[in-house]
């Protein structure tokens, strides 16, 4: 029983590292990639035309970018910025984004 308990709390413990481990990924991504330069820092944007991408989930996120990658979604800038992204990055953009509040 103890050691079930024990592994337990240790599975908690590595998912929830992992989980900031994708989010701190995720901040870091989104400002490399430039992603701060429409979307604002902290995901809310200045300018009218661009959309805030603060209160966002991660699945909404990881959709668009998925859809804008492969073109299935058309917006030349976003098409772009997107084409290089691989599924990790995008997993922790989303990621990242949804732990705005």
């Amino acid at each position: 029983m103890k050691s079930v308990l024990v592994t337990s709390v240790l599975t908690a413990l590595l998912l929830a590292t992992t989980a900031r481990a994708d989010v701190a990924a995720g901040q870091s991504a989104y400002a490399a990639r430039g992603c701060i330069g429409c979307h604002g820092a902290g995901g809310v944007s200045v300018v009218d035309t661009y959309p805030s991408l603060k209160g966002k989930s991660a699945d909404s996120i990881r959709k668009s970018l998925t859809e804008f990658r492969s073109g299935a979604r058309q917006e030349p800038v976003m098409n772009a910025m997107a084409a290089g992204l691989k599924d990790a990055d995008i997993d922790n953009i989303a990621d990242y984004i949804e732990s705005l509040k």
